[in-house]
């Protein structure tokens, strides 16, 4: 691309300007909010569930800038998907705190949580799922193949595929998953399918970085962990058959692992 203008620049600056407001004020309300929860207590789980929305809306405007960027200037805008990244892993970072970020928990492990978030409907749940899901992958798509933060998404992801599972009611929406005359069905079902496949993504994800990358045992062991959260799913549906394949599949990485660990293949 040829050198840009001083014009083009201002072009693109006036443009973004409505971004950037939009932007400061969402941080805004999230100062005041995050004041509110340090007072008061009452509605925090409601109040970081709406932070997490805000985080994931947030991230999508520095993106919009960046699409700007790219259509104006014809060249990415570094700093502002730097600031989408940051703002993913704050949405993630609130719903980590109402769920947890254990991989493998098993639904007894989150009565409590489930029970604090019972007022978020599963359709609302569902939905910042699949907003916060959609920007994670605008913005990796924005970063590009050759980013240096590649194996860094693949924890967003990660982590992201985690609270995704974790704030799905195990216990209480089984039932409805297999009943089809349900209110909710099409969204539970829709859900479970979601889950299986971010913890499959990220099962994959981990053991490439592992292999292609790090070479660290952690890193092979969330892979595996992964795997035995999407073998717990299987248990809750009672998919023996499928439970049984990633029980296998867990027990085949897992040797894989002790024998690079044996051979001095990883750090």
């Amino acid at each position: 691309m040829g050198k840009v203008s001083a014009a083009d620049r201002e072009v693109f600056k006036d443009a973004s300007r409505q971004y950037t407001e939009l932007i400061n004020a969402e941080l805004e309300k999230e100062k005041r909010t995050l004041a509110e929860i340090k007072k008061d207590s009452s509605g925090e789980v409601f109040k970081k569930f709406v932070l997490a929305e805000q985080m994931v809306y947030v991230a999508s405007l520095y993106n919009a800038i960046n699409t700007a960027s790219v259509k104006m200037l014809e060249v990415k805008n570094n700093d502002a998907l730097n600031d989408a990244r940051k703002m993913l892993y704050k949405a993630i970072i609130y719903l980590e705190g109402l769920v947890t970020n254990v991989i493998n928990s098993v639904p007894s492990d989150l009565t409590e949580k489930m029970e604090a978030i019972a007022g978020i409907s599963l359709e609302k749940r569902y939905f910042l799922v699949r907003k916060l899901g959609l920007i994670i992958q605008m913005v990796i798509d924005a970063f590009g193949d050759n980013s240096k933060w590649k194996w860094s998404f693949v924890e967003i992801e990660g982590r992201f595929a985690v609270v995704a599972k974790n704030m799905f009611d195990f216990k209480n929406y089984i039932k409805v998953y297999f009943d089809p005359s349900a209110p909710e069905y099409e969204n539970t079902v829709l859900y479970v399918r979601l889950i299986k496949m971010l913890l499959d993504k990220s099962a994959n994800a981990y053991r490439d970085k592992y292999e292609l990358s790090s070479r660290r045992i952690d890193d092979m062991q969330d892979a595996i962990n992964f795997v035995l959260a999407q073998r717990q799913v299987c248990l809750s549906l009672s998919e023996a058959d499928d439970a049984e394949e990633l029980k296998k599949k867990a027990g085949t990485w897992k040797e894989k692992m002790k024998a690079d660990r044996k051979s001095g293949k990883n750090s």
